[in-house]
C-alpha cells in the first residue's frame, strides 16, 4: 500500500509540475499574441490581460494529454535512472501492479477534468468570445432557447435580429420568421414577419411577409405592407450560420445533452454535439490511454541510447492516437461512422495495444 501512495505521490507532483509550467507558457504566449492583435486598438493591458486569461483554461484544458503523457514519461524514467523499478521488480512486484496507482490517478485526473475543469473551460471561453467580439465591432451570432432559435447578423450601418420558430438543418431556411432591423443611428426602424424565409446570396427571401416601419410613422399597424415575397438584406453566408453555433467546447458538458435536444427540436443537425460529447465522457479513458503508452516504452531499466529512441517513440504514438482520435471524430460529425465508434474506439484501441505490448515486454 505504501509503494502505491509513494508512485501516486511522484505522478501527481510531476503531474502538477509540468501542468504549472504550461501554464506560465500558455499565459504569455496567448499575451503576446493578443496584444499584436489588439495593441493597436482603443482597448488597454487590462483589457488585453483580461481577454488573455480567459482564453486560458480552454487552451490548458485541450493540453491536458501533452501533460499526460510528459508526467508519465518523466516518472518511469525517473523510477528507472534511480533502479526503483528493479527494486520493486526483485520485490515480486510485477509491472502491471506498480502501473495501478498512475493508471487510478490518470484516470482521476481525467474524471475531474471533465465533470470540473471542463464547464469552467466552457463559461471563459463563452466570456471570451463575448469580450473578443465587443473588441472587435460585433459579429454574427445564433442562439437556442427553448423551440425556438434567434439569430444575429451585423454590418457597419446595424444589425438585424432574427427569431425563427425552426430551421432545415444548415440554417438556411427559417420557419415563422421575424426581423426585427436596427441602426445605430435611429434605434429600430423596422419589423418584417413572414411565414418562411430563405437565404440566398445577399439576402434572405420571404414568403408571405408583413412589414411594419418603426420610424417616421405614429402608429406602425396603419402603415403596414404585407407582400407575397420580400427580401431582407443579409451578408450570411450558409458557412457562417454553421459556424455561429455555440462551438461544443463553449458549453458545459453538464450543459450539453440539454442543448442537444434543442438543436433537434428547432430541427438543426446536433451530430457534432453528440460527437464532442462522447468525446469529452471518453476523456479519462484516453488519458489512461496515453499513460499506458508512456509506460510501456520507459518502464525499463535505462540502456544507454535506446532510452532516447523509446521516449521518441512513445511521444510519436501518443500523437498518432490523438490525431486518429481527431480524424474518427471528423467521421463521425461527417456520419460516416456511428458516434459511439468516434468517440470511443480510439481510447479503446489505445489502451488494448499498450497493455498487450506491456505484457510482452515485462511479463511475457
Amino acid at each position: 500500500m505504501k509503494l502505491h501512495l509513494y508512485f501516486a505521490r511522484r505522478f501527481l507532483v510531476l503531474f502538477g509540475g509540468i501542468l504549472a509550467i504550461f501554464l506560465i507558457l500558455q499565459i504569455l504566449f496567448d499575451l503576446i499574441e493578443h496584444l499584436r492583435l489588439f495593441g493597436s486598438s482603443s482597448a488597454g493591458f487590462r483589457q488585453i490581460l483580461a481577454l488573455t486569461l480567459l482564453n486560458v483554461p480552454l487552451g490548458l484544458y485541450k493540453l491536458l494529454p501533452l501533460v499526460m503523457i510528459l508526467s508519465t514519461l518523466a516518472l518511469f524514467l525517473s523510477l528507472a535512472r534511480t533502479s526503483e523499478l528493479v527494486v520493486t521488480r526483485a520485490a515480486g512486484r510485477s509491472a502491471l501492479r506498480s502501473l495501478m496507482s498512475p493508471g487510478l490517478m490518470g484516470m482521476l485526473i481525467g474524471v475531474l477534468a471533465v465533470a470540473l475543469f471542463n464547464p469552467i473551460a466552457a463559461g471563459t471561453s463563452r466570456q471570451y468570445g463575448i469580450a473578443k467580439s465587443e473588441l472587435t465591432g460585433g459579429g454574427n451570432f445564433l442562439e437556442l432557447s427553448g423551440d425556438s432559435l434567434w439569430l444575429r447578423q451585423g454590418t457597419s450601418k446595424g444589425q438585424t435580429v432574427i427569431h425563427a420558430s425552426s430551421a432545415n438543418p444548415d440554417g438556411t431556411v427559417l420557419n415563422d420568421v421575424t426581423f426585427i432591423t436596427f441602426t445605430f443611428a435611429d434605434g429600430p426602424v423596422r419589423r418584417v414577419k413572414a411565414d418562411t424565409a430563405t437565404l440566398v446570396p445577399g439576402a434572405w427571401e420571404t414568403t408571405n411577409a408583413k412589414v411594419w416601419p418603426l420610424t417616421a410613422t405614429d402608429n406602425p399597424e396603419v402603415d403596414a405592407l404585407e407582400f407575397e415575397t420580400f427580401s431582407v438584406p443579409s451578408t450570411l453566408t450558409p458557412s457562417q450560420i454553421r459556424d455561429s453555433f455555440a462551438s461544443p467546447s463553449s458549453i458545459s458538458i453538464w450543459n450539453l445533452p440539454a442543448f442537444i435536444d434543442r438543436l433537434t427540436t428547432a430541427g438543426f443537425s446536433s451530430r457534432r454535439h453528440e460527437v464532442y460529447l462522447q468525446t469529452e465522457l471518453a476523456q479519462p479513458i484516453f488519458l489512461l490511454a496515453m499513460l499506458l503508452i508512456g509506460a510501456g516504452f520507459t518502464m525499463r531499466h535505462q540502456r544507454g541510447g535506446r532510452t532516447g529512441m523509446m521516449v521518441l517513440s512513445a511521444i510519436l504514438l501518443c500523437f498518432g492516437l490523438y490525431f486518429l482520435r481527431n480524424f474518427a471524430a471528423i467521421l463521425g460529425e461527417n456520419g460516416q461512422i456511428p458516434v459511439a465508434l468516434a468517440a470511443w474506439a480510439p481510447p479503446l484501441a489505445g489502451i488494448g495495444l499498450s497493455l498487450g505490448f506491456l505484457l510482452h515486454t515485462e511479463d511475457g
